[in-house]
């Protein structure tokens, strides 16, 4: 069987380098806010070129933060608007509505999957204040108009970042685009830890001092607390495996380069629509490669029996949630679509050219019946 994602392999790529990291944590006897998250930190926004980089524990908290230290700055207060694709995983929209802010949702680009920004303008509001943009699949989705657009409306523009490490825009990385991004390091991500673990990055000095108070109980100064903040931190360990990693995220992105060309190139089933290759290929990292069918059911089905793992990202989208039931009646019917026929292949870092082209030929031998 070809695994969806073999996360067992492609952290012993890494063993020897990770455990002796690991070992040097343990025996150090400082498990929080040491010198690990400290030299991630540095590092992090080193690679993304931003000013500043706070280690919270997971990405769903990175976008939480991020929106909260505008609310306790006074940028946004409850009730105000932010604009987030209809097609995203879920934690987008968690984001906001955790802060009490509302959540507009904005069709997503046929061909892209991103937000659709041309149809963003005609969603802000007076009370809009940030638009966020989801680099969904590891494609970035920026542009100059959509600078021009958080300019004239004074809009702040968050990065959820969680899918895209590495990807650039202009030479620009992700991460360091708009006015802070929040990362995930879920294992499964092109960098991920060995357990929960993100990350936010901005050029904003306010805002990384508050969020950094806020991740650690409202409090930077220890026993005083300035804010009803949460526990939010990056664990020494998560740290330690990720200062590894991290050097090597370039030339894994790079493998999942030459997989997805060789995707886009070899496969010639008429049933199945493939993603777009992006005229500049590092606008793309590929964390995921999502054909389109309406053949799903069957086509997975077909693969399943045949030795290649598929997954679904995502089923269901957010507006037809039961968390959101007072969405369910809205119509996003580009949203809807891709999700009736979304299906995502193997591709890592690890898979072997063997791998792939095992995939390649059983796609291609599918036939509808």
């Amino acid at each position: 069987m070809i695994k969806f994602l073999d996360l067992q392999k492609i952290n012993l790529a890494h063993q020897q380098e990770i455990e002796e990291r690991m070992v040097n944590t343990f025996r150090s006897g400082w498990y929080l806010l040491g010198n690990e998250v400290k030299n991630f930190e540095t590092n992090l926004a080193g690679y993304i070129g931003a000013h500043h980089a706070i280690g919270v524990a997971n990405g769903l908290d990175a976008l939480r933060l991020i929106l909260r230290g505008y609310i306790e700055m006074g940028v946004m207060q409850a009730g105000d608007e932010v604009i987030v694709p209809a097609n995203t995983y879920i934690a987008s929209v968690l984001a906001i509505s955790d802060n009490g802010l509302v959540p507009v949702l904005v069709e997503p680009d046929r061909e892209t999957f991103n937000i659709n920004i041309s149809a963003i303008e005609e969603k802000i509001s007076s009370r809009t204040k940030a638009i966020m943009i989801v680099h969904l699949y590891g494609r970035i989705v920026f542009s100059e108009e959509l600078k021009e657009m958080a300019k004239k409306h004074n809009l702040k523009i968050v990065e959820d970042n969680a899918q895209a490490i590495g990807a650039k825009w202009n030479a620009i990385k992700s991460g360091n685009l708009g006015d802070a991004a929040g990362f995930s390091f879920y294992p499964g991500k092109n960098l991920g830890a060995l357990g929960d673990a993100g990350a936010v990055t901005t050029n904003d000095e306010e805002l990384a001092k508050t969020i950094r108070a806020l991740a650690n109980y409202g409090s930077n100064q220890k026993y005083v607390n300035i804010y009803q903040g949460l526990n939010s931190r990056l664990d020494e360990i998560q740290a330690a495996v990720l200062n590894v990693k991290l050097k090597y995220i370039d030339a894994e992105n790079a493998r999942r380069r030459e997989i997805a060309n060789r995707y886009v190139t070899e496969i010639n089933n008429k049933n199945i629509t493939l993603p777009q290759l992006p005229e500049n290929q590092e606008e793309h990292v590929w964390h995921l490669f999502v054909i389109r069918t309406k053949e799903r059911e069957s086509l997975q089905q077909y693969l399943q029996e045949n030795g290649v793992q598929t997954l679904i990202h995502y089923p269901i989208p957010p507006h037809h949630q039961q968390a959101y039931r007072e969405w369910n009646q809205w119509a996003f019917p580009v949203t809807e679509a891709i999700h009736c026929e979304v299906l995502s292949l193997p591709i890592s870092p690890v898979m072997s050219d063997d791998e792939v082209s095992a995939v390649i030929t059983v796609i291609n031998s599918f036939n509808v019946k």
